[in-house]
């Protein structure tokens, strides 16, 4: 499949392609969506890919066919397998590819057996740090209580009140970043244009970086206490679980904002509640909840400043294709045998959001 010029074209060499199968849980259909226009034809025109898509349900159908493959092209809805599952289904799996953001919930056991894991997740981050910074911009108007006020108490006197009360991304306004990792990074890159002062809290983050990236670390406390803004996309671990409580909310400016594009586990929803509702000029955008779909029930409903999202900030329509030829690109470095731009260690998993 290697020559000294690179990859040999497909028609050349067909038998001996390298073998690749799609993976995802039975009643989904992500991989005709996520490689659709095309995408799907491509792989197939790099690899010998196997004509079905393998779930639990035909893993023993396709026992014969799964002991040559070599690499798995996943995205969301990956079946989790076990080691033993992975050993006897896949015995010459080396690289698991998946067209989407965290693999945390599938990919430790592919990574304790030495199979290569390599995420989307870059490309995940641009339009989610996208929708993140439209969010920063409208809560630092104050957009939520704006609307709100226009209904009930019309044109003037919603306008008077807001245009004095928040302040807008101008004379420095602190703008506060939960976690600077992908996602966190791409947010601080567009919000440089703007005359804000960006603080950080990343236990993660060497002084180093954070002066390369031009933001000021500081603690968790004080960016809640400082910050007009506070956006979050902490890693996702046990850890963190429940860590953004009515301790840090409460500390929130009275015309203060809380964003959240990152993961819902680790907001205590019932203290942010409290701390909407105690405030009533807060603002609070979730693009993410501990559960999904939020409960109808759930205590967050009854709080007007608080906006709660379908988990829509990761992409929209054509954006999936990002995730789609980020695969594909990396797949070309795996059969010229270069090194993989994207690949996840058990190390990085720790600090992955």
């Amino acid at each position: 499949m290697h020559d000294a010029g690179g990859w040999v074209p497909p028609t050349f060499f067909l038998e001996v392609l390298m073998k690749l199968c799609f993976v995802e849980q039975q009643g989904f259909d992500r991989i005709g969506y996520v490689f659709s226009e095309g995408r799907k034809e491509r792989i197939e025109a790099m690899a010998d890919v196997l004509s079905c898509v393998i779930n639990r349900g035909n893993l023993e159908r396709f026992r014969r066919d799964l002991r040559d493959v070599e690499v798995i092209v996943v995205t969301w809805h990956m079946e989790t397998l076990s080691k033993e599952e992975i050993k006897e289904y896949f015995p010459k799996l080396r690289l698991v590819l998946y067209a989407a953001g965290s693999v945390r919930y599938f990919a430790v056991p592919f990574l304790e057996l030495g199979i290569t894991v390599s995420s989307a997740a870059s490309a995940m981050a641009v339009p989610v740090a996208e929708m993140t910074l439209s969010l920063i911009i409208q809560c630092a108007k104050g957009f939520q209580l704006a609307e709100r006020l226009y209904r009930q108490k019309g044109f003037e006197q919603s306008h008077e009140y807001i245009t004095h009360t928040y302040p807008g991304l101008y004379d420095g306004t602190p703008i506060g970043i939960l976690g600077v990792g992908a996602i966190g990074r791409n947010v601080v890159r567009l919000l440089k244009p703007f005359a804000v002062s960006i603080r950080a809290y990343d236990p993660f983050l060497s002084d180093g970086d954070a002066a390369r990236l031009g933001v000021a670390k500081t603690s968790l406390e004080e960016v809640f206490s400082d910050c007009q803004v506070v956006s979050n996309y902490l890693a996702n671990n046990e850890q963190t679980k429940g860590m953004l409580d009515y301790r840090l909310f409460s500390r929130m400016k009275e015309t203060a904002a809380f964003i959240n594009t990152g993961r819902g586990a680790q907001v205590v929803e019932c203290d942010l509640a409290r701390a909407m509702l105690e405030k009533p000029f807060r603002l609070a955008v979730l693009d993410v909840t501990a559960d999904e779909p939020y409960p109808d029930d759930g205590v967050l409903r009854s709080c007007p400043n608080v906006t709660i999202l379908p988990h829509i900030a990761g992409f929209a329509g054509s954006e999936v294709h990002a995730l789609s030829d980020i695969v594909i690109a990396e797949l070309g470095r795996y059969l010229r045998g270069e090194p993989l731009a994207d690949a996840v260690s058990l190390e990085k998993l720790a600090i992955m959001a």
